[in-house]
């Protein structure tokens, strides 16, 4: 028997779901920095083994105060897994506190499939806390199953495997047994250039800054080892930010440059010749064309 099957992972921002989808896949699958709103898009990692294949969806943090049409489609992303799940998981962490009417919540309650709570960050409580915490969460809705966890920490997540297999219904292999993801990896490629900039740069900056490709080709070295060949474009929404992200002197872009070089030859596996150039695209996050080309749309 065969088991296989859609889990949507959904939670506020900085609650580490994007560490969880990494601790179950065993892949780096989404970019993990410690500033909210990190994961922007759905992302669909895969988990494989002989007798099951789990399609896990890592979905952006929950955006309670959207203030651009960037946040309303992300929010548009977190609100379709609530209808095309086989397993939902709700990841909170131990310091963190809901509205008794909040909306999430009583979305939930009407939700058919089986739903976890991850209790995420277990290492910041005292055991008393975490088990006060778990009888706070039953009075609030019927969860199939609860869970105390550490992501970060592999604390506890192989048991959450098996019980999300367990859960599984039988089915059919989606995907091939050797991948991983069904993103492509230039869109990692844009995700971990990103995860550079929230690192590097303070404040606003980060949450004004979306980049793309402009191009991907494979080559070889003059040594024969396999070569990436990337130009990637930083988009800004004013000229001070981009000057901001280039730096005196260049500075600033030079040392975002060796930063993520060094961090996607880690993800691709092979060396990496990396352009970076800054352009300026004015009200980007209120912009449908832009968003859409962004892929948020």
């Amino acid at each position: 028997m065969h088991k296989s099957g859609f889990v949507n992972i959904i939670g506020r921002p900085n609650v580490g779901k994007s560490t969880l989808t990494n601790a179950l896949v065993g892949e780096r699958m989404s970019i993990i920095t410690n500033k909210p709103q990190t994961t922007r898009h759905r992302i669909i990692g895969i988990v494989n083994s002989d007798d099951y294949q789990i399609i896990l969806s890592d979905t952006p943090g929950i955006v309670e105060d959207p203030s651009y049409q960037m946040h309303h489609a992300m929010n548009r992303f977190v609100q379709s897994t609530f209808e095309d799940g086989d397993l939902m998981l709700l990841v909170t962490e131990v310091h963190e506190k809901y509205d008794p009417d909040d909306a999430t919540i009583e979305k939930l309650k009407n939700v058919k499939a089986p739903v976890f709570l991850i209790i995420n960050k277990i290492d910041q409580a005292s055991p008393e806390e975490i088990l006060k915490l778990i009888e706070d969460w039953k009075d609030r809705i019927d969860f199939t199953e609860i869970f105390p966890i550490s992501a970060l920490h592999h604390t506890n997540t192989e048991r959450l495997l098996e019980h999300i297999v367990k859960y599984l219904p039988e089915g059919p292999v989606y995907y091939p047994k050797d991948q991983f993801t069904d993103r492509p990896e230039r869109f990692f490629t844009t995700e971990i250039i990103r995860e550079k900039i929230l690192e590097q740069y303070e404040q606003e900056i980060p949450y004004s800054v979306e980049v793309a490709i402009e191009s991907f080709e494979d080559s070889t070295t003059n040594s024969g080892e396999d070569l990436a060949r990337i130009r990637a474009l930083i988009y800004v929404m004013r000229r001070s930010q981009k000057a901001i992200i280039i730096g005196k002197r260049g500075d600033a872009i030079k040392k975002l440059g060796i930063e993520a070089r060094k961090a996607l030859e880690t993800f691709l596996e092979r060396k990496v010749f990396l352009e970076l150039y800054v352009k300026v695209k004015e009200n980007w996050r209120d912009d449908d064309r832009s968003l859409q080309s962004f892929g948020y749309q």
